[in-house]
């Protein structure tokens, strides 16, 4: 896998690689301040996706699936996720309350402003057709956006495999003796950790908080980030991260808009899906070795 990570890497796709890193840093620093910067990231977000059409032929083994094992794989990357984000949220909100209540804070604040602008008129008001179709639209467009941003988030594990890539082809550059004996799982392990740390610190470049909040962030979403550079190494696939990353946030910002439980019905939704997708799977697989076997019994 380190080999393909590290091949020769041309002019054009260094520079895209250094935009989607180097400058999202800047513009993230920046768009707390501006919305054009904001506006720009959301480009690059967009932009990046062209960029992981390249970047995850050298992520990807070679090793065709089917259809049923990529869903499988995924709801089964998505439930670890899940599982391990509930492990951090609860390990943060008793290592670092301060974050935590600024965040529920927060998270309540927002969504009481977002419904009570749609409370225009009083319950006790009739309210007129057009009235409606406002209210209505002003709900989409609050959440809307929301989900939007939730969909972006996900490319952000196409910007975590190109700083991977860099960190790898900096080490190699480094290190020519120790890679060439083949220890290299030390230097992917120091990139996922760095990815994980910048991911962290990522999520606090455009608030103003107190330095206990700023830690308790930076913690918890670099545990986060860990958690989901796992899974990218591990699947090999960066779509199935990108789409986890996605799905997962999507989920969360309806929890907070309209059903708190939302994340852990899926769970359990998911999991007699995950059991049954796995029974198919093997199935064919026993299916598709016996074939193999008369095959061969008849060419003997």
């Amino acid at each position: 896998m380190t080999n393909n990570l590290t091949a020769p890497v041309s002019k054009q796709l260094l520079i895209a690689l250094l935009t989607i890193t180097i400058g999202v840093e800047l513009i993230l620093y920046l768009s707390g301040y501006s919305q054009l910067a904001g506006t720009i990231y959301d480009a690059i977000m967009v932009s990046s996706f062209f960029i992981g059409l390249k970047l995850h032929r050298r992520l990807h083994n070679g090793i065709k699936k089917t259809k049923i094992q990529h869903t499988r794989q995924f709801i089964g990357a998505f439930l670890l996720f899940i599982l391990g984000s509930t492990i951090i949220n609860i390990y943060s909100s008793y290592a670092f309350q301060d974050f935590s209540n600024d965040y529920e804070q927060y998270v309540d604040t927002y969504t009481e402003a977002v419904s009570d602008e749609s409370d225009i008129i009083e319950p006790s008001e009739p309210m007129e057709p057009v009235d409606k179709m406002w209210e209505v639209i002003d709900e989409i467009d609050a959440v809307g956006y929301d989900v939007f941003t939730d969909i972006l988030a996900g490319l952000e594990e196409v910007w975590r495999l190109a700083y991977i890539i860099l960190i790898l082809l900096v080490l190699k550059k480094i290190f020519p003796r120790r890679w060439e004996k083949g220890r290299r799982d030390i230097f992917v392990l120091l990139a996922l950790f760095v990815t994980s740390v910048l991911f962290g610190i990522d999520h606090t470049l455009s608030s103003v908080q107190s330095w206990q909040y700023e830690i308790g962030a930076i913690v918890t979403f670099a545990d986060m980030g860990l958690l989901f550079g796992l899974i990218l190494l591990s699947t090999r696939n960066l779509w199935v991260t990108v789409l986890v990353h996605s799905v997962y946030d999507i989920l969360a910002t309806l929890s907070w808009y309209y059903f708190e439980f939302i994340v852990e019905i899926t769970a359990l939704i998911l999991i007699p899906i995950y059991l049954i997708l796995m029974t198919i799977d093997k199935n064919q697989q026993g299916k598709k070795s016996s074939t193999i076997m008369v095959s061969e019994d008849i060419a003997n």
